[in-house]
Parts: C-alpha cells; structure tokens; sequence
C-alpha cells in the first residue's frame, strides 16, 4: 500500500521529504556502508535538495544518482546535474567521485548506454536490475514521473532494461535520457513529492487504477511514499 502524507504547503512538504531521505540513508548506511539515491528535477524537489544541503554533513557516505537527464551541457540551465549542483551539492559535502551524472550532452543513445554500463558496475546484482535505495520524483501533470511519457514506448521496455534513450518527449527537449520502469520498480524506495493545484489531478490518477496512459500509476505501490501538499492532495480513495 502506498505511503501517502499530506501538508499544509510545499515548504512543509520538502521538510518532510527531507526528512525521508535523510531516514532512508542512514538505514541503508547502516545495512550496507552506503547509500545510492537518484535524484529528478523539478521546481518542489528543488526545496527539497536546498534544505539537504543544510544537512549535507549526513550525506558523506551517499553516492548521488540521476533518474533523468536533458540532453544538455551540465552547465545548461535545462540541466537536472544542473539544479543538484546549485542546491544539494552546494557545499561539496559529497565527493565529486560519488556524484554519477547523466551525460546528456552525449546525445540519447550514448548517453543510456553509458549510464546503464555505470549502474550495472557500481549496483549490478546477478542479471536483475540495479538496486538504487531510493529515488527522489516529481510528477509532471501529465502523470510522467522521470523521463517516461504517458503511452510512450518506453514503458514497454524489458525487466533487463536500465537506462533509456528518449527522441520524442513532449516537453522539450525532446531529447532525454531516463531510468527505466524496471529500476525504478526495483528500488528500495521511491519518494514521490508534489505541491500545487496543478498537480492534483495528476496525484489522483497516479493513486487510482495502474495504466499507461498515467505512468506514475505503475510505480511498485509498497515501496512508495508520496508528500504532498493540499492543494495536490488526492480526492478519491487509493487504488
């Protein structure tokens, strides 16, 4: 069953997601001496990463992961790396070698190809899909949760796929590279945060019926924990 909480605004809903983080590194820390955590962009987990990097002295020991990527230069505004540097990474509290950026500016393919071969070297476990201990998403309006489009073919990619070239998103760029559903499925966890009306609708769908056509909704639901505020807090019941 999913975890849901509510808050009364965004600046609450990042403090609780601080806080999230901050539980789910330690744990893994303590299980396995590290903790693997992926980060998306967007306007609510940006607050988030700033108010972690207030903490960041409990992060030592985290690796930093990407669930997607534009294809831009790391410096590029439209860069996720980007927003994680000018906020989570601010204080170099995490050494540089821990930090694994997508290689947007290679283009799609390369850049997939290059992000699933580093997952499979630091996280590989057997043939199943890399084990990250938490990913950190938004969640578009649209239902979209990293780069994976609603109806896309992409969400049709295999339990063995890693890490995906996208051509065609909606949202330009067009060009993106992304996490596949199999690895966001496989994760210890997945923090899923939301603020603002126009997030409403799309947190209800995610919470309904799984589908396609939503593909927030086919995240593993008893590994998910959702934060949102109430104006995008979910009217109806949880699937």
């Amino acid at each position: 069953m999913t975890r849901l909480t509510t808050c009364p605004d965004a600046e609450t809903v990042a403090q609780r997601a601080v806080t999230h983080v901050l539980r789910a590194v330690e744990r893994a820390r303590a299980e396995r001496g590290v903790a693997h955590v992926a980060l998306s962009g967007g306007t609510t987990p940006a607050r988030t990463y700033e108010l972690l990097n207030e903490d960041s002295g409990e992060l030592t020991e985290m690796e930093v992961w990407f669930a997607d990527e534009r294809c831009v230069p790391p410096e590029d505004d439209e860069s996720n790396y980007k927003l994680a540097a000018e906020t989570l990474l601010a204080r170099d509290a995490i050494e540089t070698d821990k930090v694994h950026r997508m290689e947007g500016e290679r283009g799609p393919a390369q850049g997939a190809e290059r992000y699933a071969s580093l997952l499979r070297e630091r996280l590989g476990e057997g043939t199943g899909a890399p084990v990250l201990d938490l990913v950190v998403l938004g969640i578009g309006p649209d239902g979209h949760v990293a780069s994976l489009f609603p109806g896309s073919s992409t969400l049709d990619a295999g339990d063995d796929a890693i890490c995906l070239g996208v051509r065609d998103s909606p949202k330009p760029p067009p060009e993106r590279i992304t996490l596949s559903l199999a690895v966001l499925k496989a994760a210890r966890g997945c923090l899923l945060i939301a603020s603002g009306a126009g997030k409403a609708d799309a947190v209800n769908a995610m919470l309904g019926e799984p589908s396609r056509h939503v593909p927030a909704s086919l995240l593993l639901r008893e590994r998910l924990t959702v934060i949102v505020d109430d104006a995008a807090a979910p009217d109806g019941p949880i699937a």
